[in-house]
């Protein structure tokens, strides 16, 4: 089975470098060039991915710039899996997350695990607390810089964990709960399909609820089994985002709920995961995170 990585990205220079490298073979363990393949999709950065942007990271990476008005990612995403070439779809709708060293490899083997999985992987921010709070404090992009090169992430990339707070999505960490929101997600690119993508009706900036809508669509389908990956995970560099890194109080949130009630008719909720499947191993770093 090739799993067909898609990551969307816009006006991410920046934090592209670091999360294609963490998506590489130069990072990634366990896997082989054949086993995956990772598309990007610039979403209509006004400063787009250069060559050199991509250069480096191997063959399998692949670069497709979509012009559009719409300042929702959603099209992106749809687009994205069209370009696949693999039966499995691991999705990134928000570039700035780098990727944990074994997340491909136990994606892959959680695939073999059930006939029909949505995996999911919990989050992190970088920083000493969740960013829409860091940044108050004076967290930012120089500060995060220093901190990643002191910790030698990419001698080690679990230490990624050391320097991170994990996602109020991501509930209180491995063995809690199936997160409300996923960061990574993977599935067959059947299902995928036939669930119709992403709602492409998700249309306010950073596309409001959108993920959160596919990820209750996912794991509420007949037959699914929804999965958790354990001791890996994908952590957000802070871009200035309109959702995770805004203030407490300028959080677009009462935005996002009404996109959703427009389109569904009722309210926002998380669909419930009583009893998810999990996959994965443990490292050091990571175990602080054990619920």
């Amino acid at each position: 089975m090739k799993l067909s990585i898609v990551v969307i990205m816009h006006n991410m220079r920046r934090e592209a470098a670091r999360t294609l490298y963490s998506l590489s073979l130069a990072h990634q363990v366990g896997i082989e060039p054949g086993d995956y393949e990772v598309i990007v999709i610039d979403n209509a950065s006004t400063a787009p991915l250069r060559p050199e942007d991509m250069d480096g990271h191997g063959a399998g990476f692949r670069y497709h710039f979509h012009e559009t008005d719409s300042k929702s990612p959603v099209e992106a995403i749809n687009i994205g899996v069209e370009m696949a070439r693999g039966d499995a779809i691991a999705i990134i709708v928000d570039g700035a997350r780098m990727a944990s060293p074994g997340l491909i490899r136990h994606t892959l083997l959680a695939f073999r695990m059930a006939e029909n999985p949505v995996i999911c992987a919990l989050s992190w921010h970088l920083g000493p607390d969740v960013q829409p709070k860091s940044v108050q404090n004076g967290y930012g992009q120089a500060f995060e810089d220093r901190m990643l090169e002191e910790a030698d992430w990419r001698t080690d990339g679990y230490r990624l964990f050391e320097i991170s707070t994990i996602a109020p999505s991501s509930g209180d960490g491995f063995f809690a709960s199936y997160p409300s929101e996923c960061s990574w997600i993977a599935l067959r690119r059947d299902t995928f399909v036939g669930m119709g993508g992403f709602d492409i009706r998700f249309q306010t900036p950073g596309g409001g609820f959108c993920n959160h809508d596919f990820r209750n669509r996912a794991v509420t389908l007949e037959g699914a089994s929804p999965m958790v990956i354990l001791g890996e995970g994908v952590f957000h560099q802070v871009h200035g985002g309109i959702a995770t890194n805004a203030p407490p109080e300028k959080r677009p949130l009462a935005m996002f709920h009404e996109e959703y009630a427009r389109i569904h008719g009722r309210r926002y909720e998380t669909a419930p995961v009583p009893w998810p499947l999990y996959v994965g191993g443990m490292p050091a770093a990571a175990k602080r995170f054990l619920k």
